[in-house]
């Protein structure tokens, strides 16, 4: 939170400068609670080796999850960064991941949705596959199918008439 606030006030100081205005960076952080000390310190941080390793693992993180159009997770990322010699355990990588707000595209496993039927005993075949109609509304056919969408399925169905091979419902 303090960073931020070190952030904006630092961004705040240089436009004033640039402007040619006088700031007083004591005023603002004063207003804002925080310490001068703490700005000075955060001023003037050097990055440790561990920081600079930590930035470029997560910049390795971020090419192999969008080269694989965010389907990986941690146990493929690590997988993959093994490979190019880098020595790290799959928990560091998810908790990495979760600092970068990133994680894997979860899809669900296709599943049968129909089930087949014995029609034999239920239904008669009264057309007998004479798809040749002598007049409009004398037979009907009809589908059913499903569409996949964020929210789950659209089911969609569409019934014709055989006689003019239109849609009418």
């Amino acid at each position: 939170m303090t960073e931020a606030i070190y952030l904006e006030v630092s961004e705040k100081t240089e436009a004033a400068m640039k402007a040619g205005r006088r700031v007083s960076v004591s005023g603002m952080l004063k207003f804002l609670g925080v310490s001068r000390s703490g700005y000075q310190a955060w001023l003037h941080h050097v990055p440790s080796d561990t920081e600079k390793h930590r930035k470029t693992v997560k910049a390795k993180i971020q090419d192999i999850y969008d080269g694989s159009r965010q389907n990986y997770g941690a146990p493929k990322i690590t997988v993959e960064l093994r490979k190019t010699g880098e020595v790290i355990s799959e928990r560091t990588v998810g908790t990495y991941m979760r600092q970068m707000g990133i994680r894997a595209q979860w899809s669900r496993p296709w599943t049968i949705t129909t089930k087949d039927s014995d029609f034999s005993t239920e239904l008669q075949n009264i057309l007998d596959e004479q798809f040749t109609p002598d007049r409009p509304n004398a037979v009907w056919c009809s589908d059913i199918t499903y569409i996949r969408t964020i929210d789950g399925f659209v089911y969609l169905t569409s019934i014709m008439d055989i006689f003019s091979r239109k849609i009418i419902a």
